[in-house]
C-alpha cells in the first residue's frame, strides 16, 4: 500500500512546508496517540535535537498526544538512539524523535520507535496515516494525557558505557569529540570522560541555528584541524541527532564508516562472536568487501539506507552492518544505529589490540571511488537506466576494469538525480572511466 506521509526515515521536510507544519504535527500527534494509546493512557516519549523549530514541534506533538488521551514524557535534547533505548527501558508504548539528522537547522523531521526500540511496523504507520484522514476529536477532559519533563541523560550515558567490557579504560587517551552542536552535546563528552579519556569537546554549544553548520560528521575538516592542533590520539565526529559518526586518527586521516565497520567486525571476530555476514550497501567500498573476504567473512549488500541494513540484519539474525556515511548498527549492543556506541566499540578494540586507530584502519585498503551526480530533468530514471546506450557503456567499462573494479548506476532516493559511481584499484582509471560514463548518461538525459 502506498504511503502518504511516512518515508523510509520517518517524516522529514522544510519547516512550514508539506508535512512539517504545526497543524500537521498536531494532527499527527493525535493520530499516533489514537493508534498507540489504544484507548488507554499509555506512555509515549518525545526527544529532539537542538534546532530552534524543535520547541514548536515538541509542543504541538505534546498537545496532539494529550488530546488523544496519551501521557507524555518530554526528554528534551536527546540523541535519536537514546530515545530508542529509553523507550525500551522505561517500558513506553512508543518513542518519538524530532530531528532532521545531518540536515541544516531550517529542516526538521519526526521519527517513531516501537516499544522494542525499533522502527514502527508498517501496519502501525499505515494505521496512523488512516487516522490522519479523520476529524480531530479531543477526548473528555478527564481522559486527557499529562506531560512531564524527564532528565534521562544519566541513564543513557551509563547504558553506552555498558556496551564495552567493564575493565576497558580510556585513561591516557586524548580525544576530540565533535557534537555537531546537536543532540549529543550534553551526553557524548561525558561518556568518554567518565571512561578516563581527556576530552576536548567541540561543536558543543548549540544555539538553535548552528546544528551541523560546518561541524559534525558531514563537515570533518573542523575535527581534523582540532585533532592536529591538540595533538590528540583521535577524533570522533557525530551528526546532529547522534546516530552516525566519522573518526580521525592522530595524523588527521579521515576514517569513514566502511573502515569503522571493518574494525568492529575484526573485533567481533577476535572475540569469536561475529554472527553471520556483515551487511553493507551498494555504496560500500570494494576494499571492505575484499578485506572481509580475506578474513572469511561475507559482505552482503542492500540498498542505500540504514533502514535496509537493519531489515536485513533482523531477517537473517546477524549482528553487524553499516554505511560508508557512518551509520553503524551493532545489534548485539542496541537496536538502532548509534554513533557513541559505535565509537566505543572502536575504542575498546584500540585498547584490546594495543594498536592506534590509524593502524587498525590501515588493515583495510580503500579503493579509489568516484561519484558523479547527473540531473535527470524530465526523464524517467527507469528509462535512463534501461537505455541501450547506457547499458552498453556500463558493460564496456565493466569489461575494461575487470575484477579490480566496480560500476554502479542508481537513481537517488531523494533527488531527481542519477548517481554514477566507479571504484577500482587504479585511481587514474577510475577518474577517466567515471567521466566517460557520466558523459554518456548526461548526453542521453539532455537529448530530446
Amino acid at each position: 500500500m502506498s504511503r502518504k506521509y511516512f518515508g523510509t526515515d520517518g517524516i522529514r521536510g522544510h519547516l512550514g512546508e508539506g508535512a512539517i507544519t504545526p497543524e500537521f504535527v498536531l494532527k499527527l500527534g493525535w493520530a499516533a496517540g489514537r493508534v498507540l494509546g489504544n484507548g488507554t493512557k499509555n506512555l509515549v516519549l518525545i526527544g529532539k535535537d537542538t534546532r530552534i523549530s524543535g520547541y514548536l514541534l515538541e509542543s504541538t506533538l505534546e498537545a496532539g498526544l494529550s488530546a488523544a488521551g496519551v501521557n507524555i514524557s518530554l526528554l528534551g535534547p536527546m540523541p535519536t538512539p537514546a530515545v530508542a533505548y529509553l523507550t525500551r527501558t522505561l517500558h513506553a508504548q512508543a518513542g518519538i524523535v524530532i530531528s532532521a539528522s545531518h540536515n541544516p537547522y531550517q529542516d526538521n523531521g519526526i521519527k517513531f520507535f516501537s516499544a522494542e526500540g525499533c522502527k514502527l511496523p508498517d501496519e502501525v504507520e499505515l494505521a496512523i496515516e488512516a487516522e490522519m484522514e479523520k476529524p480531530l476529536v479531543t477526548v473528555d477532559s478527564s481522559a486527557l494525557g499529562k506531560a512531564v519533563r524527564m532528565n534521562a541523560e544519566g541513564r543513557y550515558i551509563e547504558f553506552c558505557k555498558s556496551t564495552i567490557p567493564l575493565k576497558t579504560s580510556l585513561s591516557g587517551m586524548k580525544i576530540v569529540v565533535d557534537c555537531a552542536h546537536g543532540a549529543t552535546y550534553n551526553v557524548a563528552p561525558y561518556v568518554f570522560d567518565e571512561l578516563g579519556a581527556r576530552v576536548i569537546a567541540i561543536g558543543n554549544k548549540p544555539d538553535g541555528f548552528n546544528i551541523n553548520d560546518g561541524v559534525g560528521s558531514t563537515y570533518p575538516e573542523h575535527l581534523i584541524a582540532a585533532v592536529l592542533e591538540h595533538q590528540a590520539d583521535l577524533g570522533i565526529a557525530l551528526d546532529g541527532d547522534g546516530d552516525r559518526l566519522i573518526m580521525v586518527d592522530d595524523r588527521g586521516n579521515l576514517i569513514d564508516g566502511d573502515q569503522i565497520l571493518y574494525i568492529i567486525a575484526r573485533s567481533r571476530m577476535r572475540q569469536g562472536n561475529l554472527k553471520g555476514a556483515v551487511v553493507g550497501t551498494l555504496m560500500s567500498n570494494l576494499g571492505l568487501e575484499h578485506a572481509l573476504r580475506e578474513q572469511g567473512v561475507v559482505l552482503e549488500r542492500t540498498q542505500v539506507g540504514d533502514r535496509y541494513i537493519l531489515e536485513r540484519l533482523q531477517e537473517k539474525g546477524w549482528v553487524l552492518g553499516g554505511e560508508q556515511s557512518g551509520h553503524i548498527i551493532c545489534l548485539d549492543r542496541t537496536t538502532t544505529g548509534d554513533g557513541i556506541i559505535s565509537a566505543l566499540q572502536v575504542l575498546a578494540e584500540i585498547q584490546a589490540a594495543g594498536q592506534p586507530l590509524g593502524e587498525l584502519a590501515s588493515a583495510m585498503d580503500k579503493y579509489p571511488q568516484k561519484l558523479i551526480n547527473i540531473k535527470l530533468g524530465t526523464k524517467d530514471p527507469k528509462q535512463v537506466m534501461a537505455a541501450e546506450a547506457i547499458v552498453n557503456a556500463v558493460r564496456e567499462v565493466e569489461q575494461e576494469m575487470g575484477r579490480t573494479g566496480r560500476v554502479l548506476l542508481r537513481p537517488s532516493g531523494t533527488e531527481p538525480l542519477i548517481r554514477v559511481m566507479l571504484e577500482g584499484s587504479d585511481a587514474a582509471q577510475v577518474e577517466l572511466l567515471s567521466g566517460q560514463l557520466a558523459q554518456v548518461v548526461e548526453e542521453y538525459v539532455t537529448s530530446g
